[in-house]
């Protein structure tokens, strides 16, 4: 990916609401066309979605980050699920046993693997 439409997809993915076609041009200070073709290749990627808009009875597009998979193997440390996932416990991730233990386990196997 080039430094253009890094740029771009990183202001895309900032605002979760979306972004418009016709401002981000703006934004990243390039040309409508130029816009398009780092559009088309980050939808062709799959990394966002176009969606059509009308802005002021114009015709753009409101574009939005596509939410990836999460790979599993980073919700597991020791055979044992992130234990973050379905808790309910009041605490803070500075002082939560549970998930310092987890990290702990994260710890051993990469230092066991390297």
């Amino acid at each position: 990916m080039s430094e253009i439409e890094e740029e771009a997809f990183k202001i895309i993915q900032s605002k979760p609401e979306g972004v418009l076609q016709s401002e981000l041009w703006k934004v990243l200070d390039i040309d409508s066309r130029k816009c398009s073709r780092i559009v088309k290749k980050l939808t062709d990627s799959e990394q966002i979605e176009r969606i059509e808009y009308k802005s002021d009875g114009v015709k753009t597009y409101l574009l939005k980050a596509r939410k990836r998979a999460v790979n599993p193997s980073l919700l597991l440390a020791g055979g044992e699920l992130l234990p973050c996932i379905g808790c309910e416990e009041e605490c803070t991730v500075e002082e939560c046993p549970y998930l310092m233990d987890w990290m702990y386990q994260l710890a051993i196997e990469e230092f066991s693997e390297g």
